[in-house]
């Protein structure tokens, strides 16, 4: 089964790659500014965001939206 149907942009493309990108061309700052989440603004790391986003459906589609349009630019 599809985990994003409605996603085929982000196919293959896994959530531990999605977060550590993002990490590398914006950084934490910034992405706690585009999803005002804890896990983005205080001690972030990519585990601890891992660990929060499987477990957070609307912060996992923001993030993956994020990363769409950063890559898209």
């Amino acid at each position: 089964m599809n985990e994003r149907p409605n996603r085929p942009a982000l196919e293959g493309v896994t959530l531990e790659m999605i977060v550590t990108q993002l990490s590398e061309k914006i950084g934490w700052e910034e992405m706690a500014s585009a999803v005002p989440v804890r896990c983005f603004a205080h001690d972030p790391s990519i585990k601890s965001s891992l660990k929060f986003l499987r477990r957070t459906p609307w912060a996992r589609q923001k993030v993956e939206q994020l990363y769409l349009e950063v890559t898209r630019s």
